[in-house]
């Protein structure tokens, strides 16, 4: 089975290139990289080129015009362009465990997709993993602002506490993993939204309706999340509108999806 790792990036590339450095560390390395950039400058195509050659895996920049946040065209773009079987999502300012590939893998299965744990990191901690470069995965717990029990890496907890739900709530497409073919079925991400929200909860409420099941990943395929600021929410009331319409209709699929880049 080929691995696409999809890394969502947007002007970050200190951040970006601490995500590039854990993936060096993995135990299983991903077959390909496709890098989803929002519209981001230089800086951050200069440190792709760096990690092409440093890596030795097959990146993918895919970049499209800044003129917005459009995350959704985005990933459905680079979703498109992949070749792997199936595609683990994570946003570009995540450090991943050593053994993050490995386990998205192992919880792998036919007619699922899955939704691994994070970590937030507390600003001032952030800022030095930053300045040093550090993917050092052990942290004290006095550096963590919540998720605490996510740090553990366990694979006796994982299969006791991983499990099957039918909600579409507490959903993190940050690290978020679905078989190509069923994100194809339910045509992608949703680009009728514009702005920060609710494109991923969306996605999910397809792919539950599509009857593609979703699985929870309990202490495995762990992440740390570089603290940031919260986007701007000014478009939530009116992705709100759109989810529910997906809601109250059950729609399986999106009009205004990636079948128009295929």
């Amino acid at each position: 089975m080929k691995t696409t790792l999809l890394i969502t990036t947007y002007n970050w590339p200190e951040a970006l290139d601490i995500t590039l450095r854990s993936i060096e560390n993995q135990s299983i390395k991903p077959t390909e990289i496709i890098i989803a950039d929002d519209g981001s400058t230089k800086e951050t195509k200069n440190l792709i080129e760096k990690w092409k050659v440093k890596l030795k895996i097959p990146i993918i920049h895919s970049w499209q015009e800044d003129i917005g946040f459009r995350a959704a065209a985005s990933r459905n773009k680079a979703i498109v362009k992949s070749s792997g079987d199936y595609i683990i999502m994570i946003d570009g300012d995540l450090i991943l465990h050593p053994e993050f590939i490995e386990n998205h893998i192992k919880h792998c299965k036919s007619n699922h997709f899955n939704i691994g744990p994070r970590v937030l990191i507390k600003e001032d901690y952030s800022k030095k993993l930053l300045e040093k470069k550090s993917i050092d995965f052990s942290i004290q717990s006095n550096h963590i602002l919540a998720n605490r029990k996510n740090i553990i890496n366990s694979n006796v907890l994982s299969k006791i506490f991983s499990h099957l739900t039918k909600s579409h709530r507490q959903v993190r497409s940050c690290n978020m993993a679905c078989f190509k073919k069923d994100l194809i079925k339910v045509n992608g991400f949703n680009e009728d939204f514009i702005g920060w929200g609710r494109e991923d909860t969306e996605l999910v409420v397809r792919l539950l309706n599509a009857n593609v099941k979703r699985k929870n990943i309990k202490f495995n395929a762990n992440t740390l999340h570089i603290y940031h600021k919260e986007n701007n929410k000014k478009m939530l009331t009116t992705n709100d509108l759109i989810l529910e319409r997906t809601l109250s209709q059950k729609l399986a699929s999106c009009q205004n999806g990636l079948d128009k880049y295929l």
